[in-house]
């Protein structure tokens, strides 16, 4: 058996639930298995759901039955499937593959043309298994597509601000209520927003609905942190800035001495794992709008400097 198995990627944990049936069929998923290991070496109980019927073929049945075996019998994939104890073990022995939680795991498993999502559980009482199948090469090409980014734009095809596959953004209406939406990448001119039989929209039909509603779209960028402390110089305050709002609150523990709040935010900060790239981009946002550049952490180095724009030469000028 020709299989290679590694922890998944940040962006590959996304494909390891049921998506959308436009994403599935994009992305070639076949179907998935949910399983439960059961206690005891031998308890193997499954349940299979398709999701392509065209992709759902002889050749990938054979493959599956083999692959699944190797991963129960073979020890030299570690005994992965063999029962939840040894699960357990494979998921420690690689805490890299942690979805940040103590509760699921991820790794890939690559054949010649397929792909293998397994979202592992090995607690007991619980599902353990969920391996998700793919065509490899139409995952591998969708996943490449997205890392450009969703776009956001004006009816006039402006583009305000792009983020990331699976990152969230915020439409505020014009009574100052707000809903968040998570955007899936459909491809360059489609996104996926939030849940819902109508989620599917061309980017400009949903400009054009916003602007048509009066809604302000930002970003929530996944990269920022949800708050954060910051030294606000020019009045020196020490503020506490949440993530897509205006504005911070002042700290009462502010002090007369700007060297003493610069201290405090950057202790305060630290604490909590927030970067001086995050807190400055924090603050940018709070003062300039969320969905300008400086709004994100990667236009700004470890000190929390912005990092100027590369110089692009264009020749001699004419």
């Amino acid at each position: 058996m020709d299989m290679t198995i590694r922890p998944m990627t940040p962006q590959e944990r996304m494909y390891s639930y049921t998506q959308s049936q436009q994403i599935m069929g994009q992305t070639g998923c076949i179907g998935h298995l949910r399983g439960d290991l059961g206690a005891y070496w031998g308890n193997f109980f499954c349940l299979w759901e398709k999701h392509n019927a065209d992709l759902d073929t002889n050749a990938f049945n054979v493959e599956f039955n083999s692959i699944s075996d190797a991963m129960r019998f073979d020890p030299q994939y570690g005994g992965i499937l063999k029962d939840q104890q040894s699960m357990r073990d494979y998921c420690c022995r690689h805490p890299e593959s942690s979805f940040g939680n103590d509760r699921e795991y991820g790794f890939r498993a690559d054949t010649a043309q397929y792909a293998y999502l397994l979202r592992l559980n090995p607690n007991q009482g619980e599902n353990n298994l969920y391996i998700y199948c793919y065509r490899r090469d139409f995952l591998d090409r969708h996943m490449k597509h997205a890392e450009r980014g969703i776009r956001f734009i004006t009816p006039g095809y402006k583009e305000l601000f792009r983020i990331p596959d699976g990152d969230s953004i915020r439409i505020i209406r014009g009574d100052g209520t707000h809903t968040d939406k998570t955007c899936r990448y459909i491809d360059d001119a489609h996104v996926e927003v939030g849940s819902g039989w109508d989620r599917i929209f061309h980017i400009c039909q949903f400009a054009e609905q916003m602007e048509r509603c009066g809604n302000t779209v930002i970003p929530l960028r996944s990269s920022l942190p949800e708050q954060c402390y910051v030294f606000v110089e020019s009045v020196n305050d020490i503020g506490i800035m949440n993530k897509g709002e205006s504005g911070y609150t002042r700290s009462d523990g502010t002090t007369t001495l700007k060297k003493v709040n610069q201290a405090v935010v950057d202790t305060c900060n630290e604490s909590e794992g927030v970067t001086k790239a995050q807190a400055a981009a924090m603050l940018a946002g709070s003062m300039f709008g969320w969905a300008t550049p400086a709004a994100d952490p990667a236009n700004y180095d470890g000190q929390g400097i912005a990092i100027k724009p590369k110089h692009i030469d264009r020749g001699d000028a004419r």
